[in-house]
């Protein structure tokens, strides 16, 4: 057991501290994470075939009452006869459409017989670097519109609702966070204008069905996990081995017999 005591040396102990830290972190954080990420994009790109699909269907079919949401039907077609709500309209900043900056243009919809929902115009490019252009009015009346369904975003914490160039802006399309800003009670969902909506304004173009390189990165990190542990075992029975064999042949050399040679040259060595 002696020779295992320099693995309680600082320099191990630091060693093996980060080396636990590691693989702790590539199996409950790292891992998951690209998992998670491969999970969720299988999910969406399945939601996105399926909607390729299929019919639309009333909008009431998937968001039957006020408090309604519908996770499963992400990107699903619905129709919905109703009017729009444009004293309560806000703009999603910092919004990417073919790689440059854009508003997303949000509006309620109080459907007939159904929900309020948010429905997403469209977008519109800024002017002037970060400026809110002129945006179209909406129609004024019973509009029936067929839009895709999708899931609410979660808004970042640190960064509130603001009023600039004329108009509420938010950083994600939060359907609580602008149920809250505007006053008017909003599903848990909202709707994605498709092409030639009345109201409607830029369309942008459905996420490419890629699976992208999560799974690989997520079984990376579990691999990363497992060597991690191994390498340090493998770099301490190095050491005990190279120790092993400095041990041996100090003993052997210590148990040889002093021949005549070695007496000269220590002899000559004193003298030197």
């Amino acid at each position: 057991m002696k020779r295992l005591t320099f693995l309680l040396r600082p320099g191990w102990l630091a060693l093996a501290l980060v080396v636990v830290a590691f693989a702790y972190l590539c199996f409950t954080v790292l891992a998951p994470w690209q998992l998670g990420k491969n999970t969720k994009t299988n999910r969406e790109n399945s939601q996105i075939e399926n909607s390729l699909k299929a019919e639309p269907v009333a909008l009431t079919t998937l968001l039957p009452h006020q408090d309604s949401s519908a996770p499963d039907a992400q990107w699903r077609e619905v129709t919905a006869t109703g009017h729009y709500v444009p004293s309560a309209q806000v703009l999603a900043r910092l919004r990417v459409v073919g790689g440059s900056p854009a508003f997303n243009v949000l509006v309620p919809f109080i459907a007939d017989g159904g929900p309020v929902v948010l429905v997403d115009r469209g977008y519109v490019l800024p002017i002037q670097g970060n400026k809110v252009p002129e945006i179209a009015p909406l129609p004024s009346g019973t509009v029936t519109i067929t839009a895709r369904l999708r899931d609410s975003e979660t808004a970042p914490a640190a960064k509130p609702p603001f009023r600039e160039d004329g108009f509420t802006q938010v950083y994600a399309i939060d359907t609580a966070l602008v149920a809250t800003t505007t006053g008017v009670p909003l599903a848990g969902s909202y709707l994605q204008l498709i092409e030639n909506q009345p109201g409607g304004l830029g369309v942008a173009e459905l996420p490419h069905l890629d699976p992208g390189p999560f799974l690989s990165y997520g079984i990376q990190w579990i691999a990363f996990g497992i060597v991690a542990p191994i390498g340090l075992g493998y770099f301490a029975f190095s050491e005990i081995r190279a120790r092993r064999r400095e041990a041996a042949f100090a003993a052997e050399k210590a148990s040889a017999p002093v021949t005549v040679e070695d007496k000269l040259a220590d002899r000559y060595g004193r003298r030197q």
